[in-house]
């Protein structure tokens, strides 16, 4: 067993946050695609970033997808931008922040990049199942649940 591979603490924390930001369906897609070549990435990534940085403490899973929107914007990784697009609204995010996420993104990635990147969020936004939607309303009311808890709305 590696350090993040099925079966070590990462792995099952990592496996757990990715399906709930991208979804089960997702996350089934990709797996049933892995192959022998390709099992090693996998593995990282679902152990280290999905369960090593995702599960941290210092940002919320919302901070956490806008991060990431704005990050392959940058990087002009169009399919993983529409991955982590539904992930942002299963997240709770708003169609309003995931704007003004990418918005942010003209001024220092460049307006081709922002354009494609408006073109990548509006396609994803309307593709989104049923299952995305509800997930990010619930993710929303957990906000503002905590937050009035907080003393903060």
């Amino acid at each position: 067993m590696s350090e993040f591979g099925p079966g070590s603490t990462h792995w099952d924390a990592g496996l757990a946050v990715r399906r709930a930001v991208v979804g089960d369906a997702h996350v089934d897609r990709s797996m049933a695609a892995v192959s022998d070549f390709s099992r090693p990435i996998q593995e990282f990534v679902t152990g280290a970033l999905w369960g090593g940085v995702w599960t941290r403490d210092g940002l919320d899973r919302r901070t956490r997808s806008l991060l990431t929107i704005v990050m392959l914007t940058a990087l002009g990784r169009n399919h993983e931008l529409s991955v982590h697009v539904r992930g942002a609204v299963r997240n709770g995010c708003t169609q309003e922040e995931i704007q003004e996420a990418l918005l942010q993104t003209v001024a220092y990635c460049g307006a081709p990049a922002a354009l494609e990147a408006f073109r990548v969020a509006e396609s994803t936004i309307g593709e989104l199942s049923d299952d995305d939607i509800e997930a990010g309303k619930k993710a929303a009311g957990e906000k503002a649940a905590g937050e009035k808890a907080a003393g903060g709305a």
